[in-house]
Protein backbone atom coordinates (compact mmCIF):
# COMPACT_ATOMS: atom_id res chain seq x y z
CA UNK A 1 0.00 0.00 0.00
CA UNK A 2 2.78 2.64 0.91
CA UNK A 3 4.13 1.90 -1.95
CA UNK A 4 1.36 2.76 -4.33
CA UNK A 5 0.54 5.72 -2.52
CA UNK A 6 3.73 6.83 -3.00
CA UNK A 7 3.59 5.73 -6.63
CA UNK A 8 1.03 7.83 -7.12
CA UNK A 9 2.56 11.21 -5.40
CA UNK A 10 5.41 11.05 -7.20
CA UNK A 11 3.22 10.59 -10.74
CA UNK A 12 0.59 12.87 -9.91
CA UNK A 13 1.94 15.45 -7.00
CA UNK A 14 4.93 15.59 -7.05
CA UNK A 15 5.51 17.54 -10.66
CA UNK A 16 2.90 20.07 -9.50
CA UNK A 17 5.00 20.73 -5.98
CA UNK A 18 8.20 21.41 -7.68
CA UNK A 19 6.32 23.73 -10.00
CA UNK A 20 4.10 25.67 -7.59
CA UNK A 21 2.49 28.82 -9.53
CA UNK A 22 4.64 28.66 -12.55
CA UNK A 23 3.19 29.46 -15.90
CA UNK A 24 4.01 29.14 -19.33
CA UNK A 25 7.88 28.02 -19.91
CA UNK A 26 9.10 29.00 -16.09
CA UNK A 27 10.07 25.90 -14.91
CA UNK A 28 11.89 25.10 -17.88
CA UNK A 29 13.90 28.95 -18.57
CA UNK A 30 17.26 29.08 -17.68
CA UNK A 31 18.07 31.65 -15.08
CA UNK A 32 21.25 32.95 -13.37
CA UNK A 33 22.77 30.32 -11.11
CA UNK A 34 22.03 27.17 -12.77
CA UNK A 35 25.26 26.43 -13.51
CA UNK A 36 26.36 26.43 -9.98
CA UNK A 37 25.08 22.97 -9.38
CA UNK A 38 25.78 21.40 -13.18
CA UNK A 39 24.95 17.80 -11.58
CA UNK A 40 21.39 19.00 -9.30
CA UNK A 41 19.76 15.46 -8.46
CA UNK A 42 16.76 17.82 -8.47
CA UNK A 43 15.27 21.26 -8.97
CA UNK A 44 11.96 23.24 -8.01
CA UNK A 45 10.62 26.59 -9.41
CA UNK A 46 8.09 28.37 -7.98
CA UNK A 47 6.76 31.75 -8.43
CA UNK A 48 3.90 34.47 -8.17
CA UNK A 49 3.26 38.24 -9.02
CA UNK A 50 3.99 40.89 -6.81
CA UNK A 51 1.99 44.31 -6.99
CA UNK A 52 4.65 46.62 -7.24
CA UNK A 53 8.08 46.72 -9.70
CA UNK A 54 11.40 45.16 -8.95
CA UNK A 55 13.03 47.90 -7.55
CA UNK A 56 10.24 48.04 -4.62
CA UNK A 57 10.17 44.41 -4.30
CA UNK A 58 14.27 44.01 -4.30
CA UNK A 59 14.75 45.91 -0.54
CA UNK A 60 12.71 43.11 0.66
CA UNK A 61 14.70 40.62 -0.50
CA UNK A 62 18.26 42.23 0.38
CA UNK A 63 17.61 42.19 3.96
CA UNK A 64 16.84 38.33 4.69
CA UNK A 65 18.09 36.42 6.79
CA UNK A 66 18.02 35.99 10.44
CA UNK A 67 19.77 38.72 12.36
CA UNK A 68 18.13 40.72 9.77
CA UNK A 69 15.08 40.83 8.02
CA UNK A 70 14.30 37.32 8.59
CA UNK A 71 12.69 34.96 6.15
CA UNK A 72 9.46 36.19 5.70
CA UNK A 73 7.86 32.18 6.21
CA UNK A 74 7.06 30.53 9.25
CA UNK A 75 9.17 32.48 11.89
CA UNK A 76 8.63 29.98 14.73
CA UNK A 77 10.58 27.08 11.84
CA UNK A 78 13.23 29.43 10.02
CA UNK A 79 13.79 32.53 12.25
CA UNK A 80 13.58 31.13 16.04
CA UNK A 81 10.34 32.71 16.63
CA UNK A 82 11.67 36.26 15.68
CA UNK A 83 8.84 37.68 13.48
CA UNK A 84 10.47 38.93 10.51
CA UNK A 85 10.57 42.48 9.70
CA UNK A 86 7.54 44.96 8.66
CA UNK A 87 9.18 47.39 6.97
CA UNK A 88 12.65 48.00 4.96
CA UNK A 89 15.99 48.40 7.26
CA UNK A 90 18.43 50.75 5.76
CA UNK A 91 21.44 49.19 8.00
CA UNK A 92 20.43 45.78 6.41
CA UNK A 93 20.13 46.89 2.74
CA UNK A 94 24.40 46.44 1.56
CA UNK A 95 24.75 43.01 0.13
CA UNK A 96 27.99 42.10 -1.69
CA UNK A 97 29.23 38.49 -3.74
CA UNK A 98 30.39 36.01 -0.99
CA UNK A 99 28.52 37.06 2.18
CA UNK A 100 27.20 34.89 4.38
CA UNK A 101 23.79 34.89 5.66
CA UNK A 102 23.27 33.31 8.90
CA UNK A 103 20.08 30.55 8.19
CA UNK A 104 19.87 29.76 12.00
CA UNK A 105 19.78 32.88 14.60
CA UNK A 106 23.08 30.96 16.37
CA UNK A 107 24.75 31.71 13.15
CA UNK A 108 25.93 28.32 13.39
CA UNK A 109 25.09 27.85 9.60
CA UNK A 110 24.45 30.01 6.51
CA UNK A 111 23.71 30.64 3.28
CA UNK A 112 26.07 32.97 0.83
CA UNK A 113 25.91 34.95 -1.47
CA UNK A 114 26.59 33.38 -4.97
CA UNK A 115 25.04 35.29 -7.49
CA UNK A 116 24.02 38.81 -6.96
CA UNK A 117 22.72 41.45 -9.55
CA UNK A 118 20.71 43.87 -7.38
CA UNK A 119 16.65 44.43 -8.35
CA UNK A 120 17.14 41.80 -10.77
CA UNK A 121 18.74 38.22 -9.00
CA UNK A 122 19.70 37.13 -5.94
CA UNK A 123 21.17 33.06 -5.53
CA UNK A 124 21.82 31.93 -2.18
CA UNK A 125 24.09 28.83 -1.52
CA UNK A 126 23.97 26.32 1.29
CA UNK A 127 26.98 23.50 1.73
CA UNK A 128 26.17 21.64 4.65
CA UNK A 129 27.94 18.05 5.84
CA UNK A 130 25.59 15.32 6.79
CA UNK A 131 24.96 14.42 9.96
CA UNK A 132 26.75 17.21 11.78
CA UNK A 133 25.13 20.11 9.69
CA UNK A 134 28.62 21.52 9.56
CA UNK A 135 28.87 24.04 6.80
CA UNK A 136 31.82 23.72 4.38
CA UNK A 137 32.88 25.48 0.94
CA UNK A 138 34.25 23.17 -2.02
CA UNK A 139 36.21 25.12 -2.82
CA UNK A 140 38.37 24.98 -0.16
CA UNK A 141 37.62 21.52 0.70
CA UNK A 142 36.73 18.55 -0.15
CA UNK A 143 33.19 16.56 -0.24
CA UNK A 144 32.85 15.20 2.80
CA UNK A 145 30.93 11.56 2.22
CA UNK A 146 27.42 12.75 3.03
CA UNK A 147 26.04 16.45 2.58
CA UNK A 148 23.91 18.99 1.14
CA UNK A 149 25.16 21.03 -1.23
CA UNK A 150 22.29 23.79 -2.73
CA UNK A 151 20.89 26.94 -3.66
CA UNK A 152 17.66 28.87 -3.53
CA UNK A 153 17.54 32.24 -6.51
CA UNK A 154 15.44 34.84 -6.66
CA UNK A 155 14.46 35.90 -9.74
CA UNK A 156 12.97 39.36 -10.54
CA UNK A 157 11.42 40.28 -13.64
CA UNK A 158 9.00 43.27 -14.78
CA UNK A 159 5.16 42.67 -15.16
CA UNK A 160 2.74 45.32 -16.91
CA UNK A 161 1.13 47.26 -14.44
CA UNK A 162 4.09 48.20 -12.26
CA UNK A 163 3.83 44.55 -11.20
CA UNK A 164 7.00 41.57 -10.59
CA UNK A 165 7.30 38.32 -11.59
CA UNK A 166 9.30 36.44 -8.94
CA UNK A 167 10.74 32.79 -9.70
CA UNK A 168 12.52 31.01 -7.27
CA UNK A 169 14.53 28.12 -8.54
CA UNK A 170 15.94 25.70 -6.06
CA UNK A 171 18.43 23.09 -6.70
CA UNK A 172 20.64 20.79 -5.00
CA UNK A 173 22.93 17.66 -5.11
CA UNK A 174 23.45 15.86 -2.02
CA UNK A 175 25.21 11.87 -0.71
CA UNK A 176 24.67 9.24 0.05
CA UNK A 177 21.82 9.64 -2.68
CA UNK A 178 19.68 6.09 -2.21
CA UNK A 179 19.20 7.82 1.75
CA UNK A 180 18.87 11.28 0.49
CA UNK A 181 16.51 10.84 -2.26
CA UNK A 182 13.87 9.45 0.55
CA UNK A 183 14.12 12.34 2.66
CA UNK A 184 14.02 14.97 -0.48
CA UNK A 185 10.56 13.22 -1.64
CA UNK A 186 8.99 12.78 1.74
CA UNK A 187 10.33 15.87 3.54
CA UNK A 188 12.33 18.50 2.06
CA UNK A 189 10.19 19.03 -1.30
CA UNK A 190 6.74 19.28 0.62
CA UNK A 191 8.37 21.10 3.43
CA UNK A 192 10.05 23.34 0.96
CA UNK A 193 6.86 24.43 -0.60
CA UNK A 194 5.01 25.35 2.73
CA UNK A 195 7.62 27.62 3.50
CA UNK A 196 7.68 29.09 -0.28
CA UNK A 197 4.34 29.41 -0.57
CA UNK A 198 4.10 31.50 3.12
CA UNK A 199 7.14 33.42 2.17
CA UNK A 200 5.62 34.43 -1.03
CA UNK A 201 2.07 35.62 0.86
CA UNK A 202 4.27 37.55 3.26
CA UNK A 203 6.42 39.41 0.60
CA UNK A 204 2.95 40.12 -1.01
CA UNK A 205 1.26 41.40 2.07
CA UNK A 206 4.43 43.63 2.81
CA UNK A 207 5.01 45.00 -0.70
CA UNK A 208 1.65 45.71 -1.08
CA UNK A 209 1.51 48.17 2.27
CA UNK A 210 4.51 49.97 1.33
CA UNK A 211 3.37 50.32 -2.33
CA UNK A 212 0.15 51.83 -1.52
Amino acid sequence: MAAVMLTLYAVFLRPRVLTWGTAYDEADRSLPGDGLIPDADGTSTMATTLPAPPEEVWPWLAQMGCNRGGWYSWDRLDNGGRPSAERIVPAWQRLEQDQHLDAVPSGDAWFTVAVLEPERTLVLRSQTELPSGRPFDARYEPLPKAYIDSIWGFHLRPEPGGRTRLIVRASGRSRPRPLTRTMDMLFWEPAHLIMQTRQFRNLRTRVSATAA
